[in-house]
Parts: C-alpha cells; structure tokens; sequence
C-alpha cells in the first residue's frame, strides 16, 4: 500500500501504465449480506429468537480500485454486540477477525454470557488495515438483532371432533379427520406431525391461541397414532406428544344396484337405498364380466325407455361421494351416462362416455366441470368410478381401478334430483341415453381411497392350464387339473430327475442325472423340430391375458432367435417371447394387426443366454386390455423398457407354441434348451402376483 498522504501520487509500471495510489476506504457492509446464523439481518417484530448463542457472519468488501492488477484487498471485519443487562446498564462485546479477502464472509460467535430472553443488538463494518468503512447500521443501514431461547415450548395437546381419543373404533376409511394440536406456551410458531404411515409434514400456528389443525384421510383401517412435536420461534421442539385413534373399514354404499335382476324384471332391487324403476328398454338377465363377483347385468337399448331410476336422490352431491359401475358400451360414436343425478334441470353430476370429434373417451362430470380419460371400445368392459372430494374440491375419474385424466376444481350443484341409471337430465328433457350393458352400481357419501378403487375395478384373472412337464404319455404332457395335454413334436422329450435309486458320490455305476428345472421333470428341445403345442389357442389375445414359463438355453451364443412361446393368427404370431442373441434379449413381440410386415410393439430385458448353467429364467407376460399395456417380467421384474402400449390387442385362432414361432407358411426360430412350468390366465395378473409364477404351486390371487 501506498502511504495515505502521497494523493494524487502515480505509480508508473514498467509499460507505461499509471494507477492511482489513493487508498480508498472499504465499502460499509449491506444489510442483505449479514445474517443471525441462517436468519436475515433484522430488528424490531422480525427479530429472530436463536436457540442458543448464535454465529454472526457479513460478507465485506474493499474497492477494486486500491489495488494493481496483480494485487487483492485484504480486509477484516470488526463485529460488535450490545445490550441492556437486567440491571439497566448497557453491555458491549466487540471483536475484530483475522485478515481475509475482499468478498469473503467472516464470522462471530459472541462469547458466553449473553443473556436469555434479551434484546442483542450486532453492527459490524470493514477495516483494510488504512481505513475503516462507515458501520453497518450508519446511513441507510440497520442494527441487527436476535434473542436468544434457552426454554423449550411445552408438549401439544390434540383433538379431533371426527376421530377421538376415547373411542375404540370410529368411522373410518374414506372419511376425514381433522386434528387440532395446541401448546400451552405462548411462543409455539408450529407444530411437526406425522401419522404412522404418513402423511407427514409441519403446520403453522395461527390464531390468538397458537394451535394449528391439519386434515387426515385414513386409507386404511386400524389403529393410527398422530406423533405431534410443538416448535417455538427459536425453533426448539418440545417432546413429543402421542394421540392414539381407531379407523374403522370404509362404509357401505348408500346406493347398490347389483343389476341381477331375472330376466322380466320391471326394477331393480338394491342392495341399499330405494328399488329402480325400470323403464321397458332395460333388458335384465345380461352377461357379466368374467373374473367380478357379479353374475348377470342389465341392458339398455339406446332408447328412451332404456332407463332406471328409483325416483329420488342417492346422495348429497355437494358433499363428499363416489359412483361406480361396470359398463359395456355397446357403441362409442356418441355421448352416454351410465349413471348421473338430476339437478334443476340440468345433470348434478354424470358419469360415462363422451365423444368429441369422433374420439370417444370415458368421463366424470360435474358442477359443470369434466374429467376425461382413458380409452372406450365397443362391446369391452370396463369398470368406471368418479368421486368427488369435498375436502380438496376436486374431481377425479378412474377407469379399472387406476387414475386417468387431469383432476379438475369443482363447484358443485346446490340442488340434488333423482338418481338416474342410463340417462342424463338435459333442459328439455332426458338425453346421453346409455346402449349397452351396465352392472354394480354403487353410490358413496365419502371419498373412496385408491387401494379401494383398485380392488373395485379389478377382474380376478382365472386360471387356464398350468402345464408342469413332469411326465409324458402317448406323446403328450398332461395339464395339471386334467385339462387339454400340450401334445410334443419329434425333437422335444420329457427329462425327470432322479429316482434316488442309487446316489453316484458312493455307487461308481450309478449314472449322474441332472436335476429338474423345477420340480419333477422339464421339457427338453432339441433346437431343430422339437416343440410342444396345445390343441387350439389358451389364451385370448384380444382380451387380458398373462402367461408365465420358466426357460434355459443350451447355447452360450445361441446362433439364431429361438421362440419359447407364441400363439399366432392366420398371417402372425399374436405374440411371441424369444431370445435375440444379437442384442443379448428377451423380447415380448406384438404385432398391432394380423398381418404379415404390420408394426410391432417389443418390449425387452438384457440378459445373457444361459448355456445350459442354472436354473433358467422366469418369464413372464402381462396383456392388459383396460390399461392397453404389455409388459415383459424377467425373473419377477419389470421396467420401463419392457413395458408399452398396445392400443387394440386382436383375437387369435392358433394354438400355444412352445418352443418355435410362424415363418411364413410354416415355423421357425426353434428352441435349444428346456422350458418348464408353463402357465395361462385370463386376465392380467398384478405385478405382485407375477412373482408367484414359474413354481410347481399357482400363485394365490387373493
């Protein structure tokens, strides 16, 4: 530095180049760049309260224009705190920090001694070991303070009118609580909570009396426990208090309309709330969904006679509900309600199908607001829920147990009509009318929660052959309840395991065999004309379908593709699993149309072939038609990659290949290696339940 009294002084360099030499004062620090330890600079009703004595830090700076471009500003901060000690005399600690530079941020912890419960004011300004910058709480500046707490805030209290403490079970899932947390001390800002299971979170005090409520939705019956800690401004927690509730199963219906009426029938009988008045375009008596509890439906023609009703309303639509029903469009080229309630001339709510610009979509309507979602076809059940929240005030539409569209805002209608089956209330009369089959109409008065709309919606998938490989007869290996027998081509043969007549570690002559893939006995192919096939297709590829089968390849670096199961259509395989070894994969291909070179959908899991070592693989393939989603399991597993859409899966005539796939006119892709526990349902089985598969036992579907 040059000394302070050479102004105006030049120092020139070697280039020519003049500086000046003044000494420039550092810049008086901002009150953006303090804190109280991670707390603004502030004073006055923002004075932040610490909960114990707390770290200081300013970030200082000195001008540029002291130094040569070679050259930093060392500078170093001067801190001081004060304030008024209980006998009114005023207390001053200061202290100065070692040298750093410009743009750094330097830190205080005053000493011990600072009171509790106390006013500290803080300052602080720069010193460049030449000058001394102006305070920070000079000119526009401001003083900074805090407060330190040493007393933790007393444990909370907790209330709640629709779950409490003293009853053993109360409703229930579906229904919400709300929980009011209180503490006796005054200076509580929050309070953090958490319901086993969650959610979890931290809600605000707010009021004269400092309590907070926060709202909670059982999804599931049992005992519950809200955990509750209160928070004072110093952000001490107290201990923890524990509030014990009883959550019972989520109600019954208001509102239950099997639809299994006899044929003839002129209403409805329910299960609760009123009979139906049938109008005589409903027809009783219809096909059901396969895999539900239901037993027949009822059908409706289009027509304005096609109608039911019990004449008055099922529920309270500004609060809180949920409809459901099974339906089956019989068309999709126009709007229809499967079930809705009336309100002043006008649909309270509507639940269905809508089309809109020849682009049909299943839909939950109202307060004048839609949900759409999901993808309508002709003759295809599916199961339909909208609900309500009141609690949220907003809408949602699921379609066979899951989720679809955008949830939407809604206020509600403030009239409630009567509940309408297969027709909507329109300002001249009844429209929307319903052609098809509708079955289980039910009507909540609370919210129904996601694990209860997945069952709701859900169609049990039913066992179609389970073909274990363990024996063989007149060229056939029998299905395990004495169902259709796979019948085996030349190259495949039936290898069981051991009869445990001899052990070879201590009979020389007892021949080594090796043991099953799985339980007794596997399927052997032989790569070249080897395959088992069904007497005609098992599965319904248009239709949700599962299969399983446990693989292993002979081949380390098989030479060619090989197919273990596939079932085809006149032109192609409606699906086929294979091996590529050009890219190490297991593959699921579907073709979208049954025509030979239409556009495939494949899905796949890297692995590499197994050659003729372990115990194979699991696979395992998931068609579902309401989700229009395949998925290929390896080993149990799924990801992204093996999984897709399939818009329109198509039926298919052939029969169950295993082993080999259609070439052309014939076949092709044979298998090298051995194949097990062959397994086909209707219906598509959960992603749990797809690791059940590939054992001598079917999974239990519960």
């Amino acid at each position: 530095m040059v000394v302070a009294g050479c102004v105006g002084a030049l120092l020139a360099t070697a280039s020519g180049t003049a500086y000046a030499a003044e000494n420039l004062p550092p810049d008086r620090p901002l009150v953006q760049n303090l804190q109280t330890e991670s707390n603004p600079c502030a004073t006055g009703e923002a004075t932040p309260y610490v909960a114990r004595t707390p770290r200081l830090s300013a970030k200082l700076f000195d001008p540029e224009e002291d130094n040569q471009p070679s050259e930093s500003s060392p500078v170093k901060a001067q801190f001081e705190a004060w304030w008024t000690d209980a006998a009114g005399v005023e207390q001053r600690r200061s202290y100065t920090s070692a040298t750093l530079y410009s743009g750094a941020n330097f830190y205080w912890t005053p000493p011990a001694g600072i009171p509790s419960d106390t006013v500290v004011s803080w300052h602080v300004r720069a010193d460049d070991g030449e000058a001394v910058s102006a305070w920070s709480d000079e000119g526009d500046g401001a003083v900074c303070s805090f407060v330190v707490d040493e007393v933790s805030p007393e444990k909370a209290t907790v209330r709640s009118t629709e779950y409490p403490e003293d009853v053993l079970w109360v409703d229930g899932v579906g229904v919400y609580g709300h929980f009011t947390m209180d503490s006796p001390s005054d200076d509580v800002v929050s309070y953090a909570y958490n319901f086993i299971g969650g959610p979890y979170g931290t809600a605000d005090a707010e009021g004269p009396d400092g309590a907070a409520t926060v709202t909670y939705l059982p999804l599931r019956s049992g005992p519950n426990t809200l955990t509750v800690r209160s928070i004072d401004r110093a952000g001490r927690s107290s201990q923890s208090s524990s509030y014990d509730f009883f959550v019972k199963s989520g109600r019954d219906p208001v509102a239950h309309w099997k639809l299994d009426d006899r044929a003839g029938s002129r209403s409805a009988s329910a299960e609760a709330g009123a009979a139906a008045r049938a109008g005589t375009g409903v027809a009783f008596d219809g096909p059901a969904p396969s895999g539900t509890a239901l037993s027949a439906t009822a059908g409706f023609d289009g027509s304005g006679h096609g109608f039911l009703t019990p004449g008055g309303p099922a529920v309270d639509i500004r609060k809180s509900f949920a409809v459901s029903a099974w339906v089956r469009p019989a068309e999709t080229g126009r709007t229809m309600t499967a079930a809705g309630q009336d309100a002043d001339g006008k649909p309270g709510f509507t639940l269905g199908l809508r089309t809109r610009g020849g682009n049909p979509a299943w839909s939950f309507a109202t307060g004048g607001e839609r949900v759409s979602g999901g993808a309508p076809e002709t003759s295809e059940w599916a199961h339909l829920l909208g609900l309500y929240d009141a609690e949220t005030g907003l809408a949602h539409l699921y379609v066979n147990g899951r989720e679809v569209g955008i949830p939407v805002e809604v206020t509600p209608a403030e009239a409630a009509g009567a509940f309408q089956i297969g027709r909507a209330r329109g300002a001249s009369g009844y429209r929307d009318r319903w052609h098809g089959q509708i079955g289980d109409v039910k009507v909540y008065d609370r919210v129904v929660v996601p694990d209860e709309v997945a069952e709701t919606g859900r169609r049990k998938p039913t066992l179609l052959g389970h073909w274990s490989m363990s024996s063989t007869a007149d060229g056939e290996t029998p299905e395990q309840s004495g169902g259709a027998p796979l019948r085996l081509g030349a190259g495949a043969s039936i290898h069981r395991g051991s009869d445990s007549s001899c052990i070879p570690d201590l009979d020389p002559d007892c021949p080594y065999v090796a043991p099953p893939l799985v339980g007794e006995g596997h399927l052997g192919l032989d790569g070249e004309t080897g395959y088992a096939v069904s007497e005609g297709p098992v599965v319904d590829t248009g239709d949700s379908f599962t299969l399983g089968v446990v693989v292993r390849l002979a081949d380390a670096e098989p030479a060619h593709a090989m197919t273990v199961l596939s079932q085809a259509g006149e032109h192609t395989d409606a699906f086929k699993v294979r091996y590529e070894p050009s890219t190490h994969t297991w593959q699921l291909v579907m073709p979208e149309r049954d025509e030979v070179g239409a556009p495939e959908r494949v899905v796949s899991h890297i692995r590499s072939a197994d050659g003729g070592q372990g115990q194979g693989r699991r696979l395992a393939v998931v068609y579902d038609d309401g989700s229009d989603t395949i998925k290929l399991f390896l080993d149990g597993y799924t990801n992204a990659d093996a999984t897709a859409q399939l818009p329109n899966g198509w039926h298919s005539t052939g029969a169950l290949q295993i082993g080999r796939a259609k070439a052309g006119e014939g076949w092709g892709e044979y298998l090298h290696g051995d194949v097990d526990e062959v397994q086909a349902y209707a219906g598509a089985l959960r992603d749990d339940d797809v690791n059940g598969l590939g054992w001598d036992t079917d999974p239990c579907l519960c």
